[in-house]
């Protein structure tokens, strides 16, 4: 049940059976040495590509995968489009390595990755693989609690067009046109995919404009296979990063977002128009897969990613200074020292290298060694466009800061998987991996003891090693067994360097993964319960405060660990129906946690020892359940998650902390096959949180103190991200 796919509640046993065998056979996976197979001693789920078309209908990857084990999911707009994320045992997204056929995503400087820049790219996938835990070694950063490996769609021996359109609440579309040639002349294919997909949002003006494509060339002769791939997307999305106070909730409602407000100049309420998130990413793949000689095979990749765009901000009551502005005297003569002015932060990235893979498969050995080299340039600046009734020289979009960062990463490693006796296998993973970061420059912030904007000089050099140890025994019978040891290292992000406090500059974190694990799989019924201790050093946590750009503030905590046991289980007792369940219980929490509090955020720190606290954002308690059922060419699914409280902070506040909720959906549909000409039909309408659940997923939580009458008063603030009532997503999809 480990390897089991459960996406959506939409899967059957066939399809746990099809995932399985896609991940381990060498004639058809391309990327193999980055993927877990049932000799494997670590915490995966498989999701094939027919589980993701069944739950496919414009939401963002982190939603097709929320069924799945210890994974929570976060929707800034409320509906999950736009800019959404996911958690995997309380890990945030940079902390989960996500790859495409083996090549990085994450951003090489935020570790993060932003879904709303590859919309609809499950489209164009395979199937998902999600390790939990270290996991078996991965290329590029945020390896570190969990990682997910995607591989895109193969080549199809035969031509086919398909046309796919969703509709639903809140002016939720999605337009996606797909086509393949099939081989021509028994050696090339190439195939295509446009999408167009949008949502105003269940939050106020959270609207998206989405658009990506897809495109492959491919050969194949014998044992080589070559692939030409390029993919990408383009987003235009109104901010919802600053969620709302449960008291702004109270007076405006639950759809209030307070970004882009400001006072115009008849002294009325406003919202900037232009309060957008604009950015452009184009993928370039070229990979080889190579059958070398009996039992040798290699896999190789190349590979470019280039970035551009911007955000563009309102910002009330600024100090000029801090902009590289000059006060000026208004027409009363007094001297203006704030204003409202208009930014944009802008970034232009390219990211580039390869990858490769051998691997030799023989009697009892199956061994790879592999790595990868990769580069990245990313330039960051900003630019003023406007001040509220400035007085002096203001170029047009003028430059007030500009900086650099580099990046060289390269991992080497060698794994292998030997069986013992019959059923009994020993695995070990060894990785080197290293790391050269740089950031020059000046950064957006200002200074005051040097009365000059931030200067930035950090240049940084990490060696890692990651070893990792398992034994894995199975039996025919279908029990299995594994027990692993895993050693993690992580290097600090750009936003670590550049928020931090100048006396607590970030160190990397290590992790210690001891897991677990036993499953038993049948044809009537399948459980699987896995225990794991993720005991880290220097972990950087998430203190629930916000950088002025929205970004999380993290710090290193000396020791702080996550325990758990994931429990799995699924019932096919009949053809037409399959019950699925799995859920989490866990103890996440950081030893010895000192609280630091500002006045009025910035200056005079005091400190609070609140002994072991819970980590924020880590619920101690998820649970995922489905009920599934198939008639002809009907099928239906109802599906529930349960996620505990959770807090904002690390202080343990009740004033901070998301409430527990429960949240149902139900889905309908029906496929038809060579119907009326076409070689399928498939409609289906989904209800989502059927019975209308009030809940927040999200949020950011801070403090500070004042001096009054000689004491000091601390206060506590948090905003909150609300998340859509019942609403409604139809799919009708069309194959030719």
């Amino acid at each position: 049940m480990a390897a089991a796919a459960f996406a959506g509640g939409h899967m059957a046993a066939a399809d746990i059976d099809a995932a399985v065998d896609t991940v381990i056979s060498l004639d058809d996976v391309e990327i193999v040495a980055n993927r877990a197979n049932s000799k494997t001693p670590v915490a995966y789920t498989n999701v094939s590509r027919r589980s993701l078309e069944r739950v496919n209908d414009g939401r963002d990857i982190p939603y097709l995968l929320s069924m799945t084990p210890s994974l929570i999911t976060t929707s800034d707009a409320g509906g999950g489009v736009g800019y959404t994320s996911l958690r995997v045992r309380g890990s945030d997204g940079s902390r989960i390595n996500v790859m495409t056929n083996g090549i990085p995503v994450n951003d090489a400087e935020s570790h993060n990755v932003y879904w709303v820049n590859m919309p609809d790219m499950v489209s164009s996938l395979h199937d998902i693989q999600i390790q939990r835990g270290v996991g078996t070694s991965a290329n590029g950063a945020g390896a570190f609690g969990a990682s997910i490996n995607m591989v895109t769609e193969f080549a199809s021996d035969s031509p086919y067009a398909e046309l796919s359109s969703s509709y639903g609440s809140y002016s939720t579309y999605k337009e996606t046109l797909r086509a393949g040639t099939g081989l021509i002349n028994d050696h090339w294919s190439a195939e295509l995919r446009v999408s167009a997909l949008g949502s105003n949002g269940y939050i106020d003006r959270a609207k998206s404009r989405l658009w990506s494509y897809f495109g492959q060339v491919a050969y194949q002769n014998g044992g080589t296979r070559l692939r030409l791939l390029a993919f990408g997307g383009k987003q235009k999305t109104y901010m919802a990063w600053d969620y709302a106070s449960k008291e702004e909730m109270k007076e405006y409602g639950r759809r209030y977002n307070p970004c882009g407000k400001y006072i115009d100049s008849e002294g009325n309420v406003a919202f900037y128009a232009d309060q957008n998130d604009n950015y452009t990413q184009h993928h370039l793949q070229l990979l080889l897969n190579q059958r070398l000689a009996d039992g040798w095979y290699l896999n190789a990749g190349l590979h470019y990613t280039k970035g551009d765009g911007y955000y563009e901000q309102y910002k009330t009551g600024r100090s000029l200074i801090e902009y590289g502005l000059t006060p000026f005297e208004d027409a009363d003569g007094a001297i203006v020292k704030k204003s409202d002015l208009v930014r944009l932060k802008k970034m232009d990235n390219g990211f580039g290298g390869g990858v490769f893979s051998v691997n030799y498969v023989a009697g009892r050995v199956n061994a790879v060694v592999g790595g990868a080299l990769n580069n990245f340039k990313g330039h960051h600046f900003g630019q003023i466009a406007w001040v509220r009734n400035y007085i002096g020289a203001l170029d047009p979009l003028q430059e007030y800061y500009r900086n650099v960062g580099e990046k060289l990463d390269g991992n080497i490693y060698a794994r292998a998987n030997v069986d013992i006796t019959a059923g009994l296998s020993a695995f070990a993973d060894m990785q080197y991996r290293h790391i050269n970061y740089s950031i020059e420059g000046v950064s957006d912030t200002y200074d005051y003891a040097t009365e000059a904007m931030q200067h930035l000089d950090i240049h940084r050099k990490y060696d890692f090693f990651n070893p990792k140890l398992g034994l894995n025994w199975a039996s025919a019978s279908g029990h299995r067994v594994f027990a692993s040891w895993g050693v993690a290292h992580k290097e600090p992000t750009r936003d670590n360097f550049i928020d931090c406090d100048a006396d607590r500059l970030p160190k990397a974190e290590r992790l210690f993964d001891y897991e677990l694990g036993y499953s038993y799989d049948s044809r009537l019924f399948a459980v699987s319960a896995n225990l794991y201790y993720m005991d880290y050093k220097n972990q950087l946590v998430v203190t629930g405060q916000l950088s002025d750009t929205g970004n999380p503030i993290s710090v290193n905590m000396p020791h702080s660990y996550r325990a758990g046991i994931e429990l799995q289980a699924a019932l096919h007792p009949v053809k037409w129906f399959d019950w699925q369940i799995n859920a989490t219980l866990s103890r996440n929490r950081i030893k010895n946690f000192v609280e630091h509090i500002y006045e009025d955020e910035w200056t005079n720190p005091i400190s609070f020892d609140l002994g072991d606290t819970p980590i924020a954002f880590s619920p101690d308690f998820t649970l995922a359940n489905a009920f599934n059922f198939r008639y002809r060419c009907f099928d239906a699914s109802l599906s529930s998650r349960y996620v505990s409280k959770q807090y904002m902070s690390n202080a343990h506040s009740d004033e901070q902390k998301l409430d527990a909720y429960f949240v149902s959906d139900l889905r309908i549909g029906c496929e038809l096959k060579d119907f009326i000409g076409l070689k399928g039909l498939y409609a289906g309408v989904t209800v989502y949180n059927l019975f209308n659940e009030k809940y927040e997923n999200n949020g950011y939580a801070g403090a500070g103190y004042y001096v009054e009458n000689g004491e000091k008063v601390i206060y506590r603030y948090a905003g909150y991200a609300a998340q859509a009532p019942t609403n409604v997503m139809a799919t009708v999809t069309l194959k030719f």
